[in-house]
C-alpha cells in the first residue's frame, strides 16, 4: 500500500459509520472502536521530552487528544501518561517504527502498547454526522450554512433536504448547545409581508421566537417571528454608525429594531428612528429604555414616505436639550472632598435642526423613496452652505442590483436609477460624494448595496410643483 492510500485508509479509520436509511436520529447508531498503538511513558518527567522526540509519530486527528492516561496492565508511574501513534505503527512490526521510536524503546523510555479507542456520536461533527446519512449524490451542498438569532438557528433547505428536515435539525442542535430552536423558511423574506416577517416551520424544540441579540455593544430583545432581523447585516450597521458624529441628527426611515439607531445613540447621536411595523416601533421602544439611550432616540411608527418629510420639518421646529449628569463613582465621590453629586459637573446637549444622515435601509424598494428628497428644504436654503457651514445631509439608501467582479456595471446603473428618481443627472460617482458600497451577496447573481451621497442642492431646494386636481 502507498503512503497516499495509508493516509487515507487512516483516516476513514476516524469516520463515524454510515446508514443511508436512518431517517430518525439514532444517537446511539454512531459508535466506533479504533485500535491503535501507545507509547507509554515510564517516568512522569520525561512525558514532554518523548512528546518532542515523537512529534511524528503521534497521532493528529482533529479533536482526539494524543496525551491519554496509562491502561491498567502497564506498569508505570501514577503521573505518567501514554502517547497515541499513528495508525501506521503496528507494535509487531518494527519496521513501522521510526528512528526515534525505536531509540525510545530500546532505552526502556516508552513502551508500547495496544489501545482501544471508543468514539461516540458526541465526538463526531454536524458535518460528519450529516455525511453519514444523506445519500452519496446529495453530498454536493449538505447543508451548514444558517443563520443564528438569540437562541434561534434559521435554517433555509432546498427541496431536496426537506426529506431530511427533522434529522438536520436534531443534529445541528446537538452540536450547537446556545442553540434551542431550529426553523425553516417557507417562503421568501417579504414575499407576502411587507414587514419583511416570513413564514416558518418549527423542526426542532420550542416555537419560542422571543430572543436576545447582542451586537455593537447593545442588547436587543424581540419576537423574530413578528419583526425582520439579519444577523449577517452586524458588520454593515457597524460601518455606517462609524460614519456618525457625536452630535449630530440622524433619520432612520426603516429602523427596525434599532440595529443603527441604538448603536448611534450611545455614541450621542439624536436618532429619530421610524418603522412602519408596530412591532418593530414596541420592540424599538423596549430596547432604547433598556440600553439607557432613549433620551436620544424619537422613535415613530409611520408609513416612510410621510415621515422622510414630516421629521425634517419637525426637526426645524425642535428646540430639544438633554442634561446628562455624570457617571460618578462612589470612590470619586468619597474621595473628591466629599463632594455631593449634584455638584459634578454635568453636560447639556441641545438637539440640531438639520439632520446629517438619511438611513433607507429597505433594499427591496428603498429607492423609491427618494422623491421624497425632491423640495425637501425648499425655502430654507439659508440654513445651509455658502450661508452656513451646515451641510446637506448625506443621504444612505440601500438597493439590491447584479453583481460582477469589479461592480462597475452595478455602480452605473445604481448611480443613474437613484437620478432618475430624484430627477437629477448625477457626474459619476465623483459627483455628490457618491460612494456605491458592496454590503454582500444575497444570491448567486443578486448583490446587497448602499448608495451613500450628498443630497444634491438642486434636488433639496426645488420648488415643487402642486399637482392639479381633476375637478
Amino acid at each position: 500500500m502507498n503512503q497516499s492510500a495509508q493516509t487515507l485508509a487512516s483516516t476513514d479509520m476516524f469516520r463515524p459509520p454510515i446508514n443511508r436509511a436512518m431517517r430518525s436520529l439514532d444517537r446511539a447508531f454512531f459508535r466506533k472502536d479504533v485500535y491503535l498503538a501507545a507509547a507509554c511513558v515510564l517516568d512522569s518527567k520525561q512525558i514532554a521530552t518523548c512528546r518532542k522526540d515523537l512529534h511524528s509519530d503521534i497521532l493528529k486527528i482533529e479533536r482526539l487528544p494524543p496525551i491519554r492516561s496509562v491502561p491498567p496492565n502497564i506498569s508505570a508511574d501514577k503521573n505518567s501518561k501514554c502517547l497515541l501513534l499513528k495508525p501506521d505503527t503496528q507494535i509487531e512490526d518494527k519496521s513501522s517504527w521510526s528512528s526515534k521510536l525505536h531509540n525510545l524503546v530500546e532505552s526502556q523510555q516508552v513502551r508500547l502498547t495496544p489501545f482501544h479507542l471508543q468514539l461516540d456520536y458526541n465526538y463526531w461533527t454536524y458535518h460528519d454526522i450529516i455525511s453519514a446519512i444523506l445519500p452519496e449524490d446529495e453530498q454536493d451542498e449538505i447543508p451548514v450554512g444558517f443563520s443564528v438569532v438569540g437562541h434561534v438557528a434559521h435554517l433555509n433547505l432546498r427541496d431536496q433536504y426537506l426529506p431530511y428536515k427533522t434529522l438536520i435539525a436534531s443534529v445541528l442542535m446537538d452540536k450547537n448547545p446556545t442553540i434551542l430552536t431550529v426553523i425553516n423558511k417557507i417562503d421568501d423574506v417579504g414575499e407576502e409581508n411587507e414587514f419583511r416577517t416570513f413564514k416558518y416551520e418549527v423542526l426542532a424544540g420550542p416555537d419560542d421566537m422571543n430572543v436576545e441579540v447582542k451586537e455593537q455593544d447593545c442588547i436587543f430583545n424581540f419576537d423574530y417571528s413578528k419583526v425582520y432581523w439579519n444577523t449577517r447585516l452586524g458588520t454593515e450597521h457597524q460601518r455606517l454608525v462609524s460614519k456618525f458624529k457625536p452630535g449630530e441628527a440622524v433619520c432612520d426611515v426603516m429602523a427596525g429594531v434599532g440595529p443603527f439607531a441604538l448603536p448611534a445613540a450611545k455614541k450621542k447621536v439624536w436618532v429619530w428612528a421610524n418603522d412602519l411595523n408596530p412591532e418593530s416601533h414596541k420592540s424599538l421602544v423596549a430596547n432604547a429604555n433598556r440600553n439607557k439611550v432613549n433620551q436620544f432616540v424619537r422613535p415613530s411608527c409611520e408609513d416612510g414616505h410621510s415621515f422622510i418629510r414630516s421629521s425634517s420639518y419637525r426637526l426645524l421646529e425642535s428646540k430639544r436639550q438633554i442634561t446628562l449628569r455624570p457617571k460618578v463613582s462612589r470612590t470619586a465621590r468619597t474621595t473628591e472632598n466629599q463632594k455631593p453629586f449634584h455638584q459634578f459637573p454635568s453636560e447639556t446637549l441641545e438637539e440640531p435642526s438639520i439632520f446629517s444622515h438619511y438611513i433607507l435601509n429597505l433594499p427591496a424598494s428603498a429607492l423609491t423613496f427618494l422623491p421624497n428628497f425632491i423640495g425637501l428644504y425648499n425655502g430654507h436654503d439659508h440654513l445651509f452652505y455658502p450661508h452656513v457651514a451646515v451641510k446637506l445631509p448625506m443621504i444612505h439608501v440601500y438597493c439590491f442590483s447584479t453583481k460582477s467582479d469589479d461592480n462597475k456595471a452595478e455602480e452605473v446603473k445604481i448611480c443613474g436609477e437613484i437620478g432618475r428618481q430624484l430627477g437629477y443627472e448625477f457626474e459619476g460617482t465623483s459627483d455628490a460624494e457618491m460612494e456605491i458600497w458592496d454590503v454582500r451577496d444575497v444570491a448567486p447573481q443578486k448583490r446587497m448595496f448602499c448608495a451613500s451621497f450628498r443630497l444634491p442642492a438642486e434636488v433639496a431646494f426645488r420648488k415643487v410643483v402642486p399637482r392639479a386636481v381633476d375637478s
